[in-house]
């Protein structure tokens, strides 16, 4: 088989829902917190959260990190992120850290990534030992970057808090290092009640 379209369908697959860590994409909710469960989130393309495909691959390398082909081995873990806006869920979209090509297939795949809309961040990366942030997921997603002047929350991280499995964090919240299990949960405004403190991860992650 051709290695470029080998390639194209790997990623493709892993796009599909059908992931490198055995368990087929899936919705599980977090413990903590009904309102963390995403059916009940708003939209991922409602007020500037949308994910935009075309600029993914750019997004990846502004995260300070590699387009690779297929998901690396050497690291391999799972952390899980809710973000609130005045105590509301946002859903965290699917496919971030994924680039595209101009026909809209899939070609690349960051060692930071989402397959699904469960907020389930994947850590499959080829080197062993390297740290991950929430600013790079949130760099490879497109928001909290500053370059919105309006003053709408996607906008900066102005008036956000960060917490790790129910501890909130001190220093910038771009800055937490993502960690296997982690329960991360991103607020503006008004604190979620109750805060998501576990989430329960499926078989396999």
């Amino acid at each position: 088989m051709n290695k470029r379209l080998a390639i194209a369908l790997t990623v493709s697959a892993l796009v599909a829902g059908t992931t490198a860590c055995g368990a087929p994409a899936q919705t599980a909710p977090s413990t903590a917190s009904p309102a963390a469960v995403p059916a009940s989130a708003t939209p991922a393309g409602a007020a500037g959260w949308a994910l935009d495909p075309a600029a993914g691959g750019a997004r990846i390398k502004a995260a300070g990190l590699d387009i690779l082909n297929a998901e690396g081995t050497a690291d391999h873990y799972h952390a899980h992120l809710d973000v609130f806006v005045d105590g509301k869920p946002v859903t965290v979209p699917a496919e971030i850290g994924f680039s595209f090509s101009a026909g809209g297939q899939p070609n690349g795949i960051s060692a930071l990534h989402t397959h699904d809309t469960t907020g389930i961040i994947h850590i499959e990366a080829p080197t062993a030992g390297l740290k991950y942030t929430l600013g790079q997921v949130l760099r490879e997603w497109g928001v909290l970057e500053g370059t919105d002047t309006t003053g709408a929350p996607h906008g900066g991280t102005g008036g956000w808090s960060a917490y790790v499995n129910g501890a909130k964090q001190d220093g910038p919240v771009t800055d937490v290092v993502l960690k296997a299990h982690d329960e991360v949960v991103l607020s503006f405004g008004t604190t979620p009640s109750p805060l998501p403190g576990t989430y329960t991860f499926p078989a396999g992650l």
